[in-house]
């Protein structure tokens, strides 16, 4: 504990972003470079040291936190580092697009701002890089294994990473043309550059993980067939089949899914394409679903240009405080969050008649009209009480030329054919079943990720990752070394 008084006397300094009008004109992340080394020794040193740390248990990761925090007080860079990766292979992507449950697990946060754990794992992971605190880790000896991982997501990558440092012979299979999985096409640049991403694709490169690019197993390659060349295959191919919006007027051209959208917008920052196909510049655009998707398109929208851009969320406004008759501490409150985008669109007024930055809260949409041409115009909404029932009088239209959908995701898709040649069990959400050692009922096939959890954050990917990871090696070994985290039917703290 650097300053056993520092919770007392050092008041919560976040990452601070750039000025708005600077950042929406161009695909940068939204912070400040460099800004955080001058306070985070001080923001680490507001953490308490615990007797009973519940940022630990909010984590799934198992993090160690107090640790880490004491570490970065004294700026002891590299043991950071060491603790920090402990648990955790990518915590420069945690660290930028986790929501950070272990904040509100924080004892702090009973009555104080929580310590900036966020963004002390950031810094922390991108002093290891710049300080080469991060090589390669190539295994001493090979087992004799053989392994396919499917999916290359941030789960595929952690079980990847961890086989392949236990001495397995690794491969990775990605249906895109680049690595990544939602990471890279999902996630705007702005949030994470994608940099990132590219490094520690080669330090697992270096560290021997094979990886086939532009290969959708069950199309491009027979998935029972690539089963019969491995000793071992993991299913991470997440949940990338979207919720649909049935309603009248669906069928209108200009009304389209958010991860149809968001990908062009990520392959022009790719240098892919001159400009996105399905761009919102000049457009009034409305976002369906209230969610972390539908921010990430607000976002991409208000840099696009959007001539105004407005998110629908279905559920009321949250207040600012948390309501402990609802969600106690430490579970995740559902609180009013002002992300990066919403800002922006808060300053720039892209949105002129939403209730706060750019959302209409307590707002369902009934159907779109369109135009002789079959092209959307307008989006019919309607207020909605606390149980989803419209309020007789509410009804209002919206202008939109583009609509998105960012309604979540039900499970893995099946377009590929994987699922229906393996054979594979589904449980009643539709995703993959799995028993208690992450295995199929297919024998050496195992499930990890939101594939078979469902949709989740970027924290449980992870530990999902490491954790099947331990369990494939214990099953080709007879024993391991390796850390699991969590088990298939572990979930988040609720009340």
């Amino acid at each position: 504990m650097g300053d056993p008084k520092g919770f007392l006397t050092t008041p919560r300094q976040d990452w601070l972003r750039r000025p708005v009008e600077e950042r929406v004109r161009d695909w940068d992340e939204v912070y400040v470079p460099g800004a955080l080394l001058p306070v985070i020794s001080k923001q680490a040193g507001r953490c308490m040291d615990c007797g009973v740390p519940f940022c630990h248990e909010a984590c799934p990761l198992g993090n160690l936190i107090p640790e880490w925090n004491d570490l970065v007080s004294r700026e002891d860079w590299r043991a950071a580092s060491d603790r920090l990766h402990a648990t955790n292979n990518f915590p420069e992507f945690t660290g930028r697009l986790c929501p950070a449950p272990c904040e509100a697990g924080c004892v702090l946060a009973i009555n104080q701002p929580a310590v900036t754990i966020k963004n002390v794992e950031v810094a922390i992971a991108d002093r290891a890089w710049s300080d080469g605190f991060a090589p390669p880790r190539p295994p001493d000896r090979l087992s004799g294994r053989t392994i396919a991982v499917i999916g290359s997501g941030p789960t595929g990558l952690a079980a990847a990473q961890q086989l392949t440092r236990a001495g397995h012979t690794v491969a990775v299979y990605e249906k895109d043309d680049r690595l990544g999985g939602l990471m890279r096409y999902g996630i705007p640049a702005f949030k994470m550059e994608k940099h990132h991403l590219e490094r520690r694709i080669e330090q697992m490169r270096a560290e021997g993980t094979k990886f086939r690019t532009s290969t959708a197993v069950g199309r491009d390659v027979g998935a029972a067939e690539l089963r019969s060349r491995y000793d071992a295959v993991v299913l991470a191919v997440g949940a990338t089949a979207w919720r649909e919006l049935p309603l009248p007027g669906r069928e209108l051209a200009g009304v389209h899914q958010a991860m149809e959208y968001l990908p062009l917008a990520n392959r022009v920052c790719e240098g892919d394409l001159e400009a996105s196909p399905m761009s919102a510049a000049g457009k009034h655009v409305v976002i369906v679903g209230g969610g972390d998707t539908g921010a990430d398109c607000l976002g991409t929208a208000v840099r696009e240009g959007a001539a105004s851009v407005t998110q629908l969320d279905i559920y009321a406004q949250p207040g600012g405080e948390r309501d402990e008759d609802v969600d106690p501490w430490p579970t995740y409150p559902k609180v009013y969050r002002l992300s990066a985008a919403h800002e922006e669109a808060r300053d720039l007024e892209s949105a002129p008649a939403a209730d706060a930055d750019a959302r209409l809260f307590a707002a369902s949409t009934l159907r779109f009209t369109g135009d002789a041409d079959g092209h959307v115009r307008e989006l019919h909404l309607v207020e909605v009480d606390a149980e989803r029932r419209p309020l007789p009088g509410s009804d209002r239209t919206l202008p939109a030329d583009l609509v998105l959908l960012a309604l979540g995701f039900s499970g893995p898709d099946r377009q590929d054919g994987l699922i229906d040649q393996l054979g594979l069990a589904l449980d009643p959400r539709g995703t993959i079943a799995r028993d208690a050692d992450f295995a199929t009922n297919v024998p050496g096939v195992y499930a990890a990720g939101d594939a078979a959890r469902g949709q989740s954050l970027i924290v449980w990917a992870i530990a999902e990752g490491r954790a099947v990871a331990a369990a494939v090696d214990r099953r080709l070994t007879g024993g391991t070394q390796l850390p699991a985290p969590i088990g298939p039917y572990d979930r988040p703290m609720t009340v």
